[in-house]
Order: C-alpha cells, then sequence, then structure tokens
C-alpha cells in the first residue's frame, strides 16, 4: 500500500490509498526542520497549515502538475510513524517508491537565489557554493534519494530550477565521492559492499538505527525495524543479510 497526495480545488490535500496499481507521481526530496513539517495526523484532521512545512507540500503539488502529474508523495505525511508495522514497511519500500518516481524534486531549504538573477546557468556564482554545501547532502536518507530515481530535479528554496542530477553530477561527485557511474543508475550491484557502506559514512541520521537502515534498498534487501537496538546492531543485521542473500558462510568483517 502507497498512500499519494493530489490538490484540491480550494487547495487543500486530499491522501488517497492505492493498493496493486500506482498511478504515475512525483515525490518530494528534502530535509526535515523540527517541529515545522506537516504529519499525517495534522494532514487528516487539516490542521498545520501554519507551519513552514506546508509550502513543501504546495511546492511539490504545484510542479508536478506543470509537468502533468497528478499525484505526489512526501514522506512527512504519507506514512503514519505511529503504526509500527506500516513504518517498517515503508523503511523497506522507499527506495523503490523513489526508484518509480515520474519525477523526483529536491527541495534545498539552504540554498537561495536572488529573484534579480536572471539566467541562473549564466550567474552561477550566486548559487553553486551554497548548493556544494547544502544540509541536503550531509543527510543519512537523502542518499537513496539521490541515487534511487533515474529523474531527479534540483531547487531552491525560493523554487528557482537549479539542474538535474545529470547536469550537476560533477558537483554532486565533488561533494559526495559517489562514482559517477552510480549518479548516472548504473546498478547499485556493481559496486564492493564496504564501498556502498562508505556512501553513507560521513552522513548523520536523527536516529541512530537509520545509519544502517537507509540503506537498505541501496544493498536490495529487506530488514524489519527495531528502533532501540542501536547503530551497531543494525549494521549487524545489515551485513549479515547482505551476506545471506548472496549466499556467503557469514558476514563481511567489520
Amino acid at each position: 500500500m502507497m498512500r499519494l497526495l493530489s490538490c484540491r480545488a480550494d487547495g487543500g490535500f486530499d491522501l488517497i490509498s492505492f493498493r496493486g496499481e500506482i498511478p504515475p507521481y512525483a515525490i518530494l526530496s528534502h530535509t526535515w526542520s523540527e517541529g515545522q513539517e506537516v504529519l499525517y495526523d495534522e494532514l487528516i484532521v487539516g490542521t498545520g497549515k501554519e507551519k513552514t512545512g506546508y509550502n513543501k507540500l504546495r511546492f511539490c503539488g504545484e510542479r508536478a502538475a506543470r509537468d502533468g502529474l497528478r499525484h505526489f508523495w512526501l514522506d512527512t505525511c504519507c506514512i503514519n510513524k505511529g503504526d509500527t508495522i506500516e513504518l517498517s514497511t515503508a523503511i523497506n519500500s522507499m527506495f523503490g517508491w523513489f526508484q518509480r518516481a515520474a519525477k523526483c524534486y529536491v527541495r534545498l531549504s539552504d540554498v537561495y537565489v536572488p529573484a534579480e538573477v536572471d539566467g541562473i546557468q549564466e550567474f552561477q556564482s550566486t548559487w553553486k557554493g551554497a548548493f556544494r554545501r547544502s544540509r541536503w547532502f550531509t543527510r543519512g536518507w537523502t542518499l537513496q534519494e539521490l541515487l534511487a530515481p533515474g529523474n531527479v530535479e534540483f531547487y531552491s528554496e525560493n523554487g528557482i530550477f537549479l539542474g538535474s542530477k545529470l547536469s550537476l553530477e560533477q558537483d554532486i561527485n565533488a561533494v559526495t565521492h559517489i562514482p559517477i557511474a552510480a549518479l548516472r543508475n548504473a546498478d547499485l550491484g556493481g559496486f564492493e559492499v564496504e564501498e556502498r557502506i562508505d556512501w553513507v559514512s560521513e552522513r548523520r541520521t536523527t536516529v541512530a538505527e537509520d545509519k544502517a537502515y537507509c540503506l537498505l534498498g541501496i544493498f536490495k534487501v529487506f530488514l524489519p525495524v527495531n528502533y532501540g537496538e542501536g547503530e551497531d546492531y543494525a549494521f549487524d543485521r545489515l551485513r549479515c543479510e547482505i551476506a545471506r542473500r548472496a549466499g556467503l558462510p557469514s558476514a563481511p568483517n567489520q
């Protein structure tokens, strides 16, 4: 089951559950702002409109509509995180959801392009430094959000299109050290296990275990989440499952 948003004529949003065939949709990648995101329960009862995160819903809905897409997805409100079974299923499904999105919009909250800039590519000096320093490149979950989709577009906080994953790949490679082939959606199974784990080594997650869980789709493994087990145990379970899927007798050495 996957929930998708659609825009209503009155400016609100409908949240629709799909089972089986999923219609084309856009998906948003972003970094969370503490206390400012519109959550599942708030969207259901129609509250949270005063939060800054409500602008993310508007941005994604409007951008999707321009691209001819009626449906879109945000992690803040399309998952009922109070349901532990649903949360575990969503975490294991996340890579696939991003991979199957028709468009992935990355909204960089710490990159702002002055309104007077005319010709974004001709005046890259106004935003390129902020782009490379963006917090988005430091978070654990945004790793799969970068690698899974084929069509990724980057936008500033004020909605200015900065470029695609392809057009910005040299900058992304310089910041993340992820090979260009991986950025171009090569089969991630062609990269060594330790190399893929290293991609997340300098990234941070709010919850310790998520540093391992955010790699599940990158390794094409399913792992029930167990918050409270700690980062080390989560990585131990991840390595064991990787080894099991590869037919190895034991997990790789840490």
